[in-house]
C-alpha cells in the first residue's frame, strides 16, 4: 500500500525539506497544491480529504487555519508550526521524550511536531527532571545557536545579500514564542532563560544548558550525567550521545561545529565538566530543518501510519 501524503505549504524551508524526504520513502507519495491553488480554502480541504494525512508547513496563523479545515473532514495532521505545541488536544511529536509518547502518536488525529530548540532542550533537561536532579522549580538559562535556513525565506535572503552580520543574538525581550513548549515539556515551574541567536551558516545548531553542581539534588559527576542520558535514550536511533564526553583525552582542544549535522535527522547530546564536577556544560547539537522540523515531521508520519520509524531517514 502507497500512503498519499498533503503536504501544505511545500514551498517553504521545511516544506521543500519533507518532500526531499518522502521522495526517498518508499510507502508512500507526497502531493501539493498548484500555486494557484496553494491559498484556496476549498482545494486545500478537498486535498486532505483524499489523503490518508497531511502535514502543515506552514507559519502558525495559516496553520490554525488548515488545522480547523482538516477538522471539517477529519484529516489527519501532523503541525511543524509552532501554533499547537501546547495546545489541548494535540499530541507532542517528540517521539523519545515520553514512555507513552509513540502509542499516543499512533492513535492520534493531531500531532504538533516540537520546535528545533525545544528539542534540544528537553532532550537534555527532561532526563534530569525525571531522574529528580533537577527540580521542577530549577532556574535555567539556555544559550543557543541556529543556522540562518531557521528564520525561513525572509532571513535565507538577507543572509546570502550579505546583509547580516556573522552572529547575532535575538529574542532579547525575554518572550521567545518557544518558551511555553520548552517550560511545559521540561516539567518546569518556569521557563528557562532562553538565549537564541543566528550564525552565518545554513543548517545546523547548538543547545546548551550549563549547570552548576548546587543546582543539582545530590552530588553527581559528568559520567553520571551521561550515563543517565545514555540510560534514557538507550536504543533510540535518533537521539545519541555524541563523542567525545567528558573525560576523553579529546575533549580539551575540542571545538563543537554546529553545523556538523547539517543534512542529518538525529541529535547528539554532550556532557562536559570541570576537573572537579562543581560546573557542568551539557550541550544538544541538531540539524534545525532535520531533527528540528522536516526529520520529525516524517519519523512523526511515520509512527502514524505505523511504518517502519526511519523510512525516509537516511542518517
Amino acid at each position: 500500500m502507497t500512503y498519499r501524503i498533503f503536504i501544505d505549504g511545500a514551498v517553504g524551508t521545511t516544506g521543500l525539506q519533507v518532500r526531499d524526504r518522502l521522495a526517498a520513502h518508499p510507502e508512500v507519495e507526497s502531493v501539493a497544491l498548484a500555486d494557484a491553488d496553494r491559498k484556496d480554502i476549498d482545494a486545500r480541504r478537498d486535498m486532505m480529504a483524499a489523503s490518508d494525512l497531511t502535514i502543515l508547513c506552514l507559519p502558525d496563523d495559516a496553520a490554525k487555519e488548515s488545522a480547523a479545515l482538516a477538522a471539517e473532514v477529519g484529516a489527519r495532521v501532523i503541525d511543524a508550526s509552532s501554533a499547537h505545541r501546547t495546545a489541548e488536544g494535540w499530541d507532542y511529536g517528540f517521539a523519545e521524550l515520553y514512555p507513552e509518547s509513540r502509542a499516543a502518536l499512533a492513535a492520534s488525529a493531531r500531532i504538533s511536531n516540537p520546535g528545533c530548540y525545544p528539542t534540544g532542550f528537553l532532550a537534555l533537561v527532561r532526563p534530569l527532571v525525571t531522574a529528580r536532579l533537577l527540580s521542577s522549580d530549577a532556574r535555567l538559562n539556555v544559550p543557543a545557536v541556529s543556522g540562518y535556513s531557521g528564520g525561513g525565506k525572509g532571513l535565507i535572503e538577507k543572509f546570502e545579500a550579505g546583509g547580516m552580520p556573522p552572529h547575532g543574538a535575538y529574542g532579547l525581550a525575554l518572550g521567545h514564542k518557544h518558551l511555553p513548549e520548552m517550560k511545559r515539556h521540561a516539567g518546569l515551574d518556569a521557563a528557562p532563560i532562553f538565549m537564541p541567536s543566528v550564525g552565518h551558516f545554513y543548517a545546523g545548531m547548538l543547545v546548551h544548558l550549563p549547570l552548576h553542581a548546587a543546582q543539582l539534588s545530590k552530588s553527581v559527576t559528568a559520567a553520571d550525567l551521561t550515563d543517565i542520558l545514555a540510560e534514557y535514550y538507550d536504543g533510540e536511533a535518533l537521539v545519541r550521545m555524541g563523542s567525545p564526553q567528558a573525560g576523553d583525552p579529546e575533549t580539551a582542544a575540542m571545538m563543537l561545529d554546529a553545523a556538523a549535522l547539517a543534512g542529518q535527522n538525529h541529535v547528539e547530546l554532550f556532557v562536559f565538566a570541570n576537573a572537579d564536577n562543581s560546573q557542568f556544560w551539557l550541550t544538544a547539537r541538531l540539524d534545525n530543518l532535520g531533527k528540528g522540523a522536516s526529520g520529525a515531521a516524517v519519523q512523526n508520519m511515520n509512527i502514524a501510519l505505523g511504518l517502519d520509524e526511519l523510512a525516509g531517514l537516511a542518517s
